[in-house]
C-alpha cells in the first residue's frame, strides 16, 4: 500500500512539473521550425503567471502575461534562417525547455497506404535492410501522427510512435513513411539544411476523409451529408442516427433492383423471411472466399446466404454470432429481423441476437453479402465461425443455401449520393481532417506531400472536384497565423535553364497513382486511368505539382516497393519549383492534336522544370479511336523532324484500322505499358485528347 501511494505521489509531482506551460502538441524537443518565419501561437501556463520565453538563437527573453482565469497566453516567434541546434525555453516559475530544435524546412505528408507504407514494418521497400541500417540522419526529423477519427476539429495532436518529433535513426525510420523519408533525405542532402516531415496518413482511406466539412459542402455527393451533420450539432447520438437514416436511404436507392429486398428496403428482406422457400437455391460450404467457389470466383455483387440452425430450448438467452471478416459488406438477419450490418472487408463481424428473437428449434440465419470488387466472402476459419451462448457453441460451418441477386454492374446510384459510412470509420467525411490535420494548422510549413487515390477508384468524376477542394482547403487553412518567407532561390551564372514561377500558394505536390493489376493493351473502361486523369486535372491549381508514377508500379501489389524513386520524384518537384534548383522535375505535357494524312500528330510542350523528350521509334501505351469511338492499339514514334509542328516535341500516332482518327489516349489502362520518357528518365503521364463522357 505504501509503495502504491509513493508511486502515485511521484507520478503526480511529475505531471505537475510539466503541467503549467502547455504548448501546441506539435512543439516538442527535436522539432524543425519552418525557417525565416514569424509565427503567432497560443499556449497555456499557470493562471496569471508571467511567462518568460527565450529562444537560444537570439537569446532575447520576451515576457507575456497568462490570463488570470484560463492561463492562456499568446506569443510570437521569429524563426531565423536554417540552423541549430537551438533551445526554446518557457518559464512561468517552472521551466519547460525544448532541446535540439532546428530551423529548416517542414513538410506535411498525408494520404493512404502508399504514403503510410513504412521503410520496413509491413511495407519493406526495396533494399529495406540497408536503408534502415543507413538511416542515421541528424538533420532529418520525423513526426508520426496516431490514427484517430473525430467529428469536430481537434487541437490535441495524436502522437504516434515517434512521440512527437524524433531525430531520424534506424529505429525510428523502420515504421515511418518511406515516401516521406526518402523525400526528406533527398531535399536535406541537396539543400544542406534540416528537413522535418510529418506523416499523417491512414491506409485505405478515401479523399473525403481529409478535407474539412466546410470544404465538403461544395463537393458533389457530400452537400446533403454536410448540411445534415451540421444540423446534428455534432451530438454523438444524433450522428449515429443520421448514419442509420442516410444508409437506409442510400440502400433503398442503390438496391432497388435487389430481388431479395422489398423496394430496396433493407429492413424488408423477402429472402430472409422464416417461411421463404429456398428449395431452388444452390448449396455451398462456408466459411470460404468466393475465389474458391467455381460459381462465384468471377462474381462481384450481392449474394444471399441462408442457413437453418437448431437451437435447444434450454438456450433462451441472448446469442452471439461470430462471423469474422466478410468481404466487403454484410447485412445479417435472424428469423427475418436485421441484427447488424457492417461495411469493410477487414472488419470482424460480431452481432448479438436478443433472446426474445430466439426460438427453441429451427431458426433461420440469413446473410446478405455485397462484394464490391476483387475477392468476396468469409475470411474466418471454420473453428471460429460460431454462434455462442454462455459457454455453449453451435458451429455455423457447413452447408449454406445461396443465390445471387444483383451483379456489381447493376448496382448504381445518382452521382450526388455517396455511400454513407459508420461515424467511427476512417472513411467518415472530414473525420481525419478533424483529428489528424486540424491540430497542425498552427504549425508553419513549407508545403504538402500527398499520395492517395486508390480508395476513390470508381468515383473519378467526383474525385476531380473532391481532390481540388481538398487542396484549396488545406492551402487556405495552413499558415494563417504565420508569415513564411519564400526560400531564397539561387541566382545561377548565365541564363536560367528553367522559367521560375513564384507562386504565393503553399506548394502541394502529389503522386499520381501507379500502374497496378493485370496488364491490358486496351482498357477504355479503366477506373484506375480515370482516377489518374482526375488527379492530373488538379495541375490547373496554383502551387500544385504531380510526380508521375506510371512506370514503377507492380501488377500484383498495390504498394510499389520502389519508394526511393517516389521520394526522389517528389523531391525533384520541391527542389525545382520551391527551392529554385536547376533540377529536372517533370516531362513535357500534351498540348494539341492535328490529324494529317490519317495520322494523329501530337504536340508536347515544356512545363516548369521539364526535360527534353527522348527519341523513341516504338512508343508503347497509345490507343486511338475514330468517329465510331472504338479504341484500337496504336503505333507511335517521336519524330523530331516533323515539319507539321513548328514547336515542342512531336509524337505521331497511327493505326491502319483507324483511317480517320478523332481521339488518342496514352497510358489508359489499370496497368499500361508506357515508355515515353525524357532524357533524364522521367515518364510522360497518362492523358487523353478527348472529352467523351465515358468516365465514371
Amino acid at each position: 500500500m505504501k509503495r502504491s501511494i509513493l508511486l502515485f505521489a511521484v507520478a503526480l509531482c511529475t505531471a505537475m512539473t510539466w503541467a503549467d506551460v502547455t504548448l501546441p502538441g506539435w512543439m516538442t524537443s527535436n522539432m524543425v521550425l519552418q525557417q525565416r518565419t514569424k509565427v503567432h501561437l497560443q499556449a497555456t501556463a499557470k493562471k496569471g503567471a508571467t511567462v518568460k520565453i527565450t529562444p537560444s538563437w537570439d537569446k532575447k527573453t520576451v515576457k507575456v502575461q497568462a490570463d488570470k482565469n484560463s492561463g492562456a497566453f499568446e506569443f510570437d516567434l521569429d524563426v531565423p534562417s536554417a540552423g541549430g541546434p537551438f533551445t526554446l525555453t518557457f518559464d512561468d516559475g517552472k521551466k519547460l525547455v525544448l532541446e535540439n530544435v532546428m530551423s529548416g524546412e517542414v513538410w506535411f505528408c498525408s494520404g493512404q497506404s502508399n504514403m503510410e507504407m513504412p521503410v520496413e514494418g509491413w511495407g519493406k521497400v526495396n533494399n529495406f535492410e540497408q536503408e534502415v541500417a543507413n538511416a542515421n540522419h541528424p538533420m532529418i526529423r520525423l513526426f508520426q501522427v496516431k490514427k484517430v477519427v473525430a467529428h469536430t476539429p481537434q487541437t490535441q495532436v495524436p502522437l504516434g510512435h515517434t512521440k512527437g518529433w524524433a531525430v531520424c535513426s534506424p529505429e525510428m525510420v523502420k515504421e515511418f513513411s518511406a515516401a516521406a523519408y526518402f523525400f526528406a533525405r533527398e531535399v536535406s542532402e541537396k539543400l544542406g539544411i534540416a528537413v522535418g516531415v510529418v506523416n499523417s496518413s491512414w491506409g485505405g482511406t478515401p479523399a473525403e476523409s481529409w478535407p474539412s466539412l466546410e470544404a465538403l459542402q461544395g463537393v458533389m455527393g457530400f452537400q446533403s451529408h454536410a448540411k445534415r451533420l451540421f444540423e446534428t450539432g455534432f451530438d454523438e447520438k444524433k450522428i449515429e442516427q443520421l448514419y442509420q437514416d442516410e444508409r437506409a436511404e442510400w440502400m433503398q436507392e442503390v438496391y432497388g433492383n435487389d430481388a431479395g429486398l422489398e423496394k430496396g428496403q433493407i429492413d424488408k428482406a423477402l429472402w430472409a423471411a422464416e417461411g421463404f422457400n429456398d428449395a431452388g437455391w444452390k448449396t455451398l460450404s462456408q466459411p470460404a472466399l468466393w475465389s474458391k467457389v467455381n460459381d462465384l470466383k468471377d462474381f462481384d455483387g450481392i449474394v444471399w446466404m441462408r442457413k437453418e440452425i437448431e437451437v435447444p430450448a434450454s438456450l433462451g438467452k441472448d446469442l452471439k454470432l461470430e462471423l469474422g471478416a466478410i468481404d466487403d459488406e454484410d447485412v445479417t438477419y435472424w428469423n427475418g429481423q436485421r441484427i447488424g450490418m457492417t461495411s469493410g472487408w477487414s472488419r470482424d463481424r460480431s452481432y448479438t441476437v436478443p433472446g426474445k428473437r430466439v426460438k427453441a428449434g429451427k431458426n433461420v440465419l440469413t446473410i446478405r453479402v455485397n462484394d464490391t470488387g476483387g475477392d468476396g466472402g468469409f475470411y474466418k476459419d471454420a473453428k471460429d465461425f460460431n454462434l455462442t451462448v454462455g459457454s455453449t457453441k453451435i458451429s455455423l460451418a457447413g452447408d449454406w443455401k445461396w443465390k445471387q441477386s444483383l451483379s456489381a454492374a447493376d448496382i448504381t446510384s445518382s452521382p450526388d449520393m455517396t455511400e454513407p459510412v459508420a461515424p467511427n470509420s476512417s472513411w467518415y467525411p472530414a473525420g481525419l481532417y478533424n483529428s489528424m490535420v486540424a491540430p497542425f494548422l498552427s504549425m508553419p510549413i513549407r508545403g504538402f506531400l500527398w499520395y492517395q487515390g486508390c480508395s476513390n477508384v470508381g468515383r473519378a468524376v467526383q474525385y476531380e472536384s473532391l481532390f481540388q477542394a481538398l487542396i484549396l482547403d488545406w492551402q487556405a487553412r495552413f499558415n494563417k497565423n504565420s508569415e513564411v518567407a519564400p526560400y531564397p532561390k539561387p541566382q545561377p551564372e548565365g541564363p536560367r535553364r528553367f522559367y521560375q514561377y513564384n507562386s504565393k500558394a503553399i506548394p502541394f505536390f502529389f503522386v499520381q497513382i501507379a500502374n497496378y493489376l493485370q496488364r491490358k493493351d486496351l482498357q477504355p473502361e479503366s477506373g484506375w486511368a480515370a482516377i489518374r486523369e482526375a488527379q492530373r486535372k488538379a495541375l490547373r491549381l496554383d502551387g500544385v505539382g504531380m510526380a508521375v508514377n506510371i512506370d514503377i508500379g507492380m501488377a500484383n501489389d498495390i504498394h510499389p516497393k520502389n519508394k526511393q524513386e517516389v521520394g526522389r520524384r517528389l523531391a525533384l518537384l520541391a527542389l525545382n519549383r520551391t527551392y529554385g534548383k536547376e533540377e529536372f522535375c517533370a516531362a513535357p505535357e500534351f498540348r494539341q492534336m492535328n490529324v494529317i494524312d490519317g495520322k494523329a500528330h501530337l504536340l508536347f510542350m515544356p512545363t516548369q522544370g521539364s526535360d527534353m523528350m527522348a527519341e523513341n521509334s516504338d512508343i508503347k501505351g497509345f490507343s486511338i479511336a475514330g468517329p465510331d469511338h472504338v479504341w484500337h492499339v496504336a503505333k507511335a514514334h517521336y519524330n523530331p523532324n516533323d515539319s507539321n509542328l513548328r514547336f515542342g516535341w512531336p509524337v505521331v500516332v497511327e493505326c491502319p484500322e483507324v483511317p480517320h482518327p478523332v481521339a488518342v489516349r496514352y497510358g489508359w489502362a489499370d496497368n499500361p505499358e508506357c515508355n515515353l520518357k525524357t532524357l533524364s528518365g522521367l515518364p510522360v503521364g497518362p492523358f487523353r485528347t478527348d472529352d467523351w463522357n465515358d468516365i465514371k
